[in-house]
Formats: C-alpha cells, structure tokens, sequence
C-alpha cells in the first residue's frame, strides 16, 4: 500500500502534467515521465488515480476514442497554482542551496527561501522515491583542505549585494590587513568572486583606476550609497578572473613544467591531467616518470606542485626550482631551529 504522502506528491504530479485542451497527454507517455521522476508507479495504479480521485475532483478529459487514452484539462478550466515542485527541480533545490546561499544577493535568496523549505519537505517526504536516497547518500568534497568561510554579517553582505545589483556605490569600514588600520572607503562595485573560503568585491575606489580587490569579511560596516557608481564597459570579469587577477601580479603566461613525478601522482595526472597538453614517460631504471606539461605560471599552480612534496621532483620553469629551493632551505632551517631549542629545553629540565 503507498505511503499517503508518496500518493498526495504523486497526485499533485499528474496534475501538474496534464495541459489543457486542445492538448492533451496519453496514459503512457504520464508514466514514463513520472517514473521519470522516480515515482514507483505502474500502469494499473496511475489508470486507477485518473479516473477515480483525480476525475472526480478536477474537471479532467478523457478522450477514450484513442488508445492509449488521452488525458487534459477543460478548455475554460481556470489555472492552478500547484503547491508542490517536480521531484527533479526540488531534488536541485535541496542540492544547490548551500552554494546559493553564498553568492546570491539576499532580495533574491528571500524569493527563494519558501522554493528552498517546500524542496526539503517534499524530497523529506517522498519515503518511496530513489531521489529521496539521492540526496541522504551524494556529497560534493573539495580537492585539498577546505577552511572554513570567512565570516561575513548580514548587514554587509546585504548592503554589498544592493549595490553591486543595483550598480550604486558602497561605503565600508574596511580593515587593511598590511597596516592593520580601518579605513573609510567608497567603492565602485564592479563584480564578485567567491574564491575557497573568501568572498571578494572587485571595485575600484577614488584615486586608483584599476581593479582592486575587497574581502567581505574585512568589511567591519557598509552602507549602500544613493549615489549611482562609475562604470568601466570594458571590464570583464571572466577576462579578469582567467587573465590573473587573483593571487598575481601580472597577466598569467603558460610555462612549460618538466618535472619527475613518483608512481602515485603519474597515476593521477594520468586519470586527472593538469593540462590538456600534458604527456608522461617512463624513466629507465626507475619506476618514476618524466611529466611535460603547459602550465599557468600562477601561485595556484605552484602551490599545488610544492604540495606534492618528495613525490615531485621540478625541472623547469628555473624561476620555480629556485622558489623551491629557497622554501626548503628555510623550512629545514626553521625545523632545526626548533629541535635544537626542544633538546635545550629538555636539557634544562634535566
């Protein structure tokens, strides 16, 4: 026996998908898109809900001179406002909002609240639908360790969102993290990039012309100002973002990396390449492999091969071997440091 709640979802989908006359839907093509949408259903069941229940309290059509039958609304059957999201869409809600949550602006993720909350419910009660499954078993994990966001409050990133949305200026208390003072700053919003766990207004303030960059939770206050902001039509953001404009400071060029790399991260490179331009060769008397590969010269790039530790061993670009060298040498200088202040302490201790 279906769940009552499984039967009202249901219920609410079949009607949902049968459109007014003169159009009409026939009882099979009903269930193939409702099996779509993981309703375990089959045909005895959906000709039982057709013309018992639903019949008797919405004026639906049977045209019973065609087989399969065909099913529709009446033509003057005024439009309803049916109360409940298909499983697919609430499935996408449910899976989207804590993404949405961070990048859209709150007049628009107010809209979207009552969407959110109904999705959750519906997929909550679909007890006998693969969907409901779905969501309890599928997590999205990024590659490397993900701190946690940056806090932002409400009022800034409400204020931020008005202005780049409604393209007026913004003032803000923002904290310098190079002098560490606060300043008062009016910013011409031009774009935001949510970049791991910090959110970024690009804009650009009086006395520089060029981009510059503003973490939101630097932001200790902000007001949106009645006062329209100055606008650059030849700003890109893609260009911007692609070009370099996070992390480097100048436009990234593509270097060519040659480097031997440990089994394991031939393995991955080979499942997972770095570059679409990218080739791997055995090395003779060794179970290492030669990796050439056009590369960003960015900081993202490199991080990520220094991240790769003893299994990475870079030839070229030099400017990167010597970055390196010089990181490892005060690395090993600062661990000594430390264990010959441990064995002192101990010593004294003694």
């Amino acid at each position: 026996m279906s769940d009552p709640k499984d039967r009202l979802f249901r219920h609410l989908a079949i009607l949902r998908l049968i459109p007014r006359a003169p159009r009409s839907i026939c009882t099979i093509e009903l269930l193939e898109r409702l099996k779509a949408e993981q309703f375990d259903i089959d045909l005895r069941t959906l000709q039982r809900d057709l013309s018992g229940r639903l019949s008797l309290d919405f004026p639906l059509q049977c045209d019973e001179r065609q087989r399969p039958y065909r099913w529709s609304f009446a033509t003057n059957t005024p439009s309803f406002d049916f109360p409940a999201l298909d499983t697919p869409t609430a499935l996408a809600f449910v899976l989207a909002r804590d993404h949405l949550i961070k990048v859209l602006p709150p007049s628009v993720l107010g809209l979207l609240e009552p969407h959110f909350d109904m999705a959750e419910r519906q997929i909550e009660s679909l007890e006998h639908n693969h969907l409901r499954l779905w969501v309890q078993r599928v997590r999205v994990q990024p590659n490397g360790k993900a701190l946690l966001p940056a806090e932002v409050t409400n009022d800034v990133w409400s204020a931020v969102a008005t202005a780049l949305l409604e393209q007026r200026v913004v003032q803000v208390s923002y904290l310098s993290r190079s002098k560490g003072t606060v300043n008062k700053l009016c910013i011409h919003p031009a774009g935001l990039v949510s970049l791991h766990s910090v959110v970024y207004l690009l804009g650009t303030v009086k006395g520089f012309e060029d981009i510059r960059q503003f973490a939101l939770h630097r932001m200790k206050d902000a007001r949106c100002l009645d006062v329209p902001a100055l606008r650059d039509s030849r700003f890109d953001i893609d260009q911007y973002v692609e070009t370099g404009g996070f992390n480097n400071p100048s436009a990234v060029v593509q270097v060519m990396l040659v480097a031997d790399v440990a089994p394991q991260v031939a393995w991955l490179l080979r499942e997972t390449p770095i570059s679409r331009e990218q080739s791997l060769f055995e090395l003779p008397g060794t179970n290492w492999q030669r990796l050439h590969a056009a590369v960003p010269n960015d900081k993202q790039t490199f991080w990520w091969l220094f991240g790769l530790g003893e299994h990475i061993r870079v030839h070229e670009p030099s400017e990167w071997v010597g970055a390196i060298t010089d990181r490892l040498e005060k690395m090993d200088a600062l661990y000594r440091s430390v264990g010959v202040t441990s064995a002192n302490a101990r010593q004294e201790a003694l």
